[in-house]
């Protein structure tokens, strides 16, 4: 094992150290609570955001931290939970007086987490918390970790327009409601090249030879539905984009997607513009129009090879909250 660290029970800690070095008038870390801070926040009256998960995933959560997207953004240990004192904590911190939306990906233990670290909020200040949990992954419906579907990569984008529609001042039930409507409107399926390597376990989390690759396959290195014989990106576009189309809803004839094609960590930038050229002209044959796009690594699983793609149906309210301004440190425009 290769890496840039300096001891693997260190990475969580030494990763948010690093954070706050880098972002010093935009982030304040509790390296403690292992939780991401806006430095300045928002304004009394509004509906504050907190998301988590296990670590690994860089930039989500924590890079989304700042005006436009999340309040607060919990870490857990590599692809593990964060601990509902730690998540009650930060709701605490960051209420400002119109309540908490907590951002859950379906995965057991983060869901159990966050609904005990709303009782106990609940229980010790009363402060009124809602919860939307995104369950977008069409590969598998059920797994090692889940109860449905896995929670993926529209996690990003519910952040993204739950996050301005509480800057404008709307309520907990407005944004919680947004929020849902956005998570349901979106599906996701993703292939890994290689496995991970968990710094704790030193060795690649799955077995995957040279010549094969894993389609529909999990942000932890869950298996997906299939092993199959590498092949070429027109090809793998067509085996992430045609199960995504066969579930995503439909849109009653109002309008077209917002596309996140998305690295998991190790596969570089042109890659994923050649795996964008041939989801965009799939979706150009099916008659689905494209009216935003994102191209980059935002839900990644450490050193994983691989892309995954979410599409999100998306209505001109949903397509004006994706354009505002947004300023963190793995999301910025408009400003």
């Amino acid at each position: 094992m290769k890496k840039l660290i300096n001891a693997a029970d260190a990475v969580v800690t030494d990763t948010l150290a690093g954070m706050a070095a880098a972002h010093p008038d935009a982030l304040r870390v509790d390296l403690g609570r292992r939780t991401v801070y806006r430095a300045t926040p928002k304004d009394e009256g509004k509906v504050a955001l907190v998301s988590g998960g296990g670590s690994g995933h860089e930039p989500l959560h924590g890079g989304f931290v700042g005006t436009g997207m999340l309040d607060a953004a919990c870490a857990g240990e590599i692809f593990t939970s964060p601990v509902p004192d730690q998540i009650a904590a930060a709701t605490t911190a960051v209420d400002r007086g119109a309540g908490v939306l907590h951002i859950v990906k379906n995965y057991t233990g983060d869901v159990m987490n966050f609904e005990m670290a709303a009782e106990l909020v609940a229980a010790e200040s009363g402060a009124p918390v809602a919860t939307v949990v995104t369950a977008d992954d069409v590969a598998v419906e059920d797994s090692l970790y889940t109860a449905g579907r896995r929670g993926v990569g529209v996690t990003v984008i519910v952040e993204k327009i739950a996050g301005a529609a509480a800057e404008e001042g709307r309520s907990l039930a407005e944004v919680a409601a947004l929020a849902q409507r956005v998570s349901e409107g979106g599906r996701s399926m993703g292939v890994a090249l290689t496995s991970c390597t968990v710094p704790a376990n030193g060795r690649p989390s799955f077995d995957l030879p040279e010549d094969e690759m894993e389609i529909g396959i999990g942000i932890h290195g869950e298996p997906g539905r299939r092993r199959e014989k590498a092949a070429s990106a027109r090809e793998i576009a067509g085996r992430l984009t045609e199960p995504i189309l066969a579930e995503l809803p439909d849109d009653g004839g109002g309008g077209g997607v917002i596309a996140l094609l998305n690295g998991m960590g190790a596969s570089p930038l042109s890659e994923l513009y050649i795996m964008y050229a041939e989801v965009a002209g799939l979706l150009r044959v099916a008659g689905v129009a494209v009216e935003r796009s994102l191209v980059g690594s935002y839900i990644t699983s450490l050193d994983m090879s691989g892309c995954s793609l979410t599409l999100v149906r998306a209505d001109e309210e949903i397509l004006r909250l994706w354009d505002a301004p947004v300023c963190t440190p793995g999301l910025r425009w408009g400003r």
